[in-house]
């Protein structure tokens, strides 16, 4: 549908004008911000007018790049069975809405030796907050770890063993909307009109009924989880707090933020500049499931959830009702919407606790599945895996997909778990997989063939991926090299050297040249 072109501009004053010259070989013409002419206007220019340093701001180094875990604590390993809610059930059963398996804090320090050797940077907890689900995001106190998961004892051990792995931890919450027992909404649900906290909410009449609710709530008429209004001084001071303390106290190295777009921007404005004064290096991350460029502009987030690159892999990986060309135009879509350094920080995920496991969309055929996360682990931005997709774990949509890890070797994917720590050393090991610029090189509908490179302080990688279930070949000497044309590559994964000439991928196959 389009061509992309990419250059870049090294200037000599914080001043910048700019026109385009568009030229066909025959004709010549200017476009400007004031259309298309044979000679240029005067004052018709694309501008900036001052360059403020303010504005080139970027996401903190550490996340560009990193290989992200999310878990879900109640389903990651029981640690300690004594802080057990009541009826658990076997770890194996299929989960319900209401399941408790028992999983918390503990498990996840007795099993960090899994996620020492996968290899991942950050790890990304849902809510740990006291709460009576199992998912925890109708959170009752913002302040207190529920006690099924563990104390404050366990938790700083937790981020201790983390931090001198070299591994940071973000935690989730959700400020658009509170838990049915929230200290405020009790107050509400007391003494109605008469409650100091009745405009933290919005209530249709008095008294509050909860069935139906006469309130505003999350999703549609979901009583348990009442909708804040955080525009208002005191529920967003509050708020702000809460951000700042588990940044302060804990030192937690950033937040994932549930229901991001539900909630007003100038809130997120403000919450940016007090976690940022705690730790400017702590990431903040809005769950967004559309188009978010307006949240990242360098004033409320440094990334989203990465769900336009997930829609896109689940329908030419998974599904396989878009081809090639069609991936690689939906790639660009998300790539030109936002600056470099945002594109390097977005959480690229395939599936997560709201979704169905990719490996169960993909029919079970982990062959389209490994495809995938080859893709996943060598393209740019952080890579998120949820947890268990790297053992094969399978899963319809919530709540089957949150299942509880399968740690018995027997039952485990063995394959696909060396494929990923194969990947993510890979990752790095070549600085240009996990920093470099990401350019389409090659997308063939008619071969189903999928290509980019990633280049980085002169170095460049091409990665080849086989949407076909047949072998084929793609002649390097065709591929547009965007640093310059190599004499000779190696296959990163497997060694083996071609010069440029006809290189065969398997069905299914990937190849890193370097």
């Amino acid at each position: 549908m389009f061509s992309f072109y990419q250059a870049d501009v090294q200037l000599d004053t914080k001043r910048f004008g700019y026109v385009f010259l568009l030229d066909d070989g025959k004709n010549q013409v200017f476009y400007t911000e004031k259309g298309f002419f044979d000679d240029v206007p005067p004052n018709t220019q694309f501008h900036y007018p001052y360059i403020a340093l303010k504005d080139l701001w970027e996401p903190p180094k550490w996340s560009q790049g990193a290989v992200i875990y999310q878990i879900f604590p109640e389903r990651f390993a029981n640690g300690d069975p004594k802080n057990d809610p009541p009826a658990v059930e076997p770890w194996d059963a299929l989960p319900t809405v209401k399941s408790q398996k028992g999983g918390d804090l503990q498990g996840i320090i007795d099993r960090f030796g899994h996620l020492v050797d996968l290899g991942v940077d950050c790890i990304y907890l849902t809510p740990i907050f006291q709460a009576p689900s199992n998912h925890k995001y109708d959170t009752v106190d913002y302040y207190t770890i529920d006690p099924h998961f563990g104390d404050e004892e366990t938790l700083r051990s937790l981020i201790k063993l983390a931090h001198e792995h070299g591994i940071k931890v973000v935690f989730d919450a959700v400020f658009n909307h509170s838990g049915f027992g929230f200290f405020a909404f009790q107050d509400v649900l007391e003494h109605g009109e008469g409650s100091p906290y009745q405009h933290w909410f919005n209530i249709d009449s008095f008294p509050v009924q909860t069935d139906p609710p006469n309130y505003e709530t999350f999703s549609n008429q979901i009583a348990t989880m009442p909708k804040l209004m955080t525009h208002q001084g005191d529920v967003k001071e509050y708020f702000l707090e809460v951000g700042r303390y588990w940044v302060r106290e804990f030192g937690i190295d950033g937040w994932r933020l549930d229901v991001a777009n539900e909630i007003d921007h100038q809130f997120w404005r403000e919450f940016r500049q007090a976690v940022k004064t705690e730790n400017s290096e702590a990431l903040i991350v809005g769950e967004v499931w559309h188009e978010a460029s307006e949240w990242l502009r360098g004033d409320q987030f440094d990334s989203v959830m990465n769900y336009s690159l997930q829609y896109a892999c689940l329908d030419f990986f998974a599904k396989g009702t878009i081809r090639a060309r069609s991936f690689a135009n939906r790639l660009a879509k998300v790539q030109v919407n936002h600056t470099q350094a945002v594109n390097m920080s977005l959480f690229n995920l395939l599936g997560s606790h709201d979704t169905e496991r990719f490996l169960t969309t993909c029919g079970g055929n982990k062959h389209k599945f490994a495809l995938a996360v080859a893709f996943q682990l060598t393209y740019e931005g952080a890579p998120m895996i949820y947890y268990g997709d790297e053992v094969g774990m399978e899963g319809l949509t919530d709540p089957d997909c949150r299942r509880g890890m399968i740690w018995d070797p027997k039952l485990q994917d063995v394959e696909l778990l060396a494929w990923h720590q194969r990947l993510i050393a890979l990752r790095k090991d070549h600085d240009v997989l996990r920093y470099g610029r990401c350019r389409t090189v090659w997308a063939d509908s008619a071969t189903n063939i999928y290509g980019f490179v990633r280049f980085h302080n002169g170095e460049q990688v091409l990665v080849l991926l086989n949407n076909q279930a047949k072998r084929q070949s793609v002649d390097l000497q065709d591929v547009a090299w965007p640093v310059a044309l190599p004499k000779q590559v190696q296959d990163l994964l497997t060694k083996e050297k071609f010069t440029l000439g006809e290189v065969v991928l398997e069905p299914y196959g990937t190849r890193i040249l370097g």
